[in-house]
């Protein structure tokens, strides 16, 4: 047997359900593919309406013990949950490397982000508040207090299949909320595993669910309908975004949206360069360019722009492809045929109305879904991969003679989750943060994801925060009372 094999007997792949694995109700199962070769790693079970309704019907019967739970229980289980994870290191970064591809490095770099917002909402979950004051009237006092909203739906996307998941799951947990997780059908794996690390944690049967399913428009618009669920939560396209924003109109339901980008990254005439390359690889190349947050418009003062593009070809160029699990690799496939095909299809127009190729452009000939680490420049103003999101290898450079010229570049988007940029003027750094439509804004530094930060954008990037003491207000209702001694 294996590593991968022993690894994957155990993983469980039924749907988890009131503590524990069971078959759907239809007895159906669907494939989990390994896009480093394009082969079946295993099955998992297909939830179908029936099982919708069960973990619902788990979820609220669960409801109200849980949120009577006193928070430092809450927080000794998440706190638990955390040592679990980070115990089984080894086992999320290799189970995630073989069902979304990145590298194992990149996997244990995500396990670590991933498990500490089950840490940071543990500590969390002991500091809800509210307020009290006497009534300026004088007639009484003004009690606010904080509620759990109820049962929630997560749905989580493939490209940070922990991380994305326990980003939900911690803020709704520590405010005593329950929670069903669909996650996404191509990586159900790693959040199956995580609900098995719960169910040893001492979570009570019923507080968390998790549905795998081939059906998923079919599954959650039966959920968002049921008004026995209060909240959504939602990490993915926005095109699907808009679509849940609608469905959850009919319930009234609370809603935190995390949606697509169009990440600028912008290198002024003063930055360091050398770091700036530093930050463009860690903000581009980063999970092979599957995250919302990817640096997908490099923006470079005009007269560095041939020295930055030089220098970023050359370190873009030296990445080593293959299979994520394999030693020496630093980029691994993308999820799937159809991704690939996408990043490929966004590369071949924009060359073919005039871009220019420095390294790269090209899908590669082997087992899995591969796409070469790619560098361009010269894009023309009106192509598409200027304005949609690439999510693959591909760093994309324009240029710009002024820094309003930079801003209202950056800015001429649909979309504001993450942008980026490099410089050593104080004054800029300030003004610019001031300027960018972005939820979240990174000076000279490429990653900025933190656990105890928020985590949202502005425009079409969503609505809400993730992370931070902010985070957990996405799961609670604020109540007013009006009391008269």
């Amino acid at each position: 047997m294996s590593d991968f094999d022993e690894l994957l007997a155990t993983v469980p792949t039924g749907l988890w359900i009131d503590g524990g694995a069971r078959e759907a109700n239809s007895g159906k199962r669907f494939d989990v593919v390994n896009p480093a070769t394009g082969e079946v790693l295993t099955t998992v079970a297909d939830a179908d309406l029936a099982d919708a309704d069960a973990a619902l019907a788990s979820a609220t019967a669960a409801q109200a013990s849980w949120a009577a739970t006193a928070p430092r229980g809450r927080s000794a289980i998440l706190r638990h949950a955390w040592e679990l994870v980070v115990e089984r290191t080894e086992d999320f970064a290799l189970l995630m490397t073989l069902e979304m591809g990145k590298t194992v490095a990149e996997s244990r770099g995500e396990v670590t982000y991933g498990a500490e917002f089950l840490r940071w909402f543990s500590e969390e979950a002991v500091r809800i508040g509210g307020r009290t004051a006497t009534a300026p009237s004088g007639n009484g006092r003004i009690v606010v207090t904080k509620e759990p909203v109820g049962p929630c739906l997560a749905i989580t996307p493939w490209n940070f299949p922990l991380a994305m998941g326990t980003r939900k799951i911690g803020p709704a947990l520590a405010a005593g909320c329950t929670m069903i997780v669909k996650p996404a059908e191509a990586t159900p794996l790693t959040m199956l595993l995580l609900a098995q690390i719960f169910d040893d944690a001492g979570l009570p049967p019923g507080v968390l669910s998790v549905l795998p399913t081939g059906d998923a428009p079919n599954v959650i618009a039966a959920l968002m309908k049921d008004r026995r669920l209060r909240k959504v939560s939602f990490t993915g396209s926005t095109e699907v975004g808009k679509i849940l924003i609608g469905q959850s109109a009919d319930q009234v339901l609370k809603t935190s949206m995390e949606l697509g980008g169009n990440a600028p990254f912008i290198v002024f005439e003063d930055a360091d360069i050398d770091a700036a390359v530093d930050g463009a690889m860690a903000a581009k190349m980063r999970n092979g360019g599957e995250a919302c947050t990817a640096a997908n418009r490099l923006l470079v003062h005009n007269p560095i722009r041939e020295q930055f593009t030089k220098a970023l070809a050359e370190r873009i160029a030296d990445i080593t492809v293959g299979p994520g699990y394999q030693d020496g690799v630093t980029l691994g496939p993308l999820i799937s045929a159809t991704q690939r095909d996408s990043v490929a299809a966004l590369v071949d127009e924009a060359v073919s109305a005039g871009a220019r190729v420095h390294t790269g452009g090209s899908t590669i000939d082997r087992p899995g879904f591969f796409y070469e680490p790619t560098v361009i420049d010269e894009v023309s103003g009106g192509s598409r991969i200027l304005v949609e999101e690439i999510f693959g290898p591909v760093a994309v450079i324009t240029g710009f003679d002024t820094e309003d010229e930079a801003i209202e570049q950056a800015n001429a988007t649909d979309y504001g989750l993450a942008a980026y940029f490099y410089t050593r003027d104080l004054d800029r750094a300030l003004r610019v943060s001031a300027a960018l439509e972005s939820g979240m804004v990174g000076v000279n530094r490429g990653v900025i994801s933190d656990p105890a930060a928020p985590f949202g954008g502005v425009k079409q990037s969503g609505l809400g925060s993730e992370g931070g003491s902010e985070g957990i207000e996405e799961y609670l209702n604020t109540k007013y009372i009006a009391l008269t001694p």
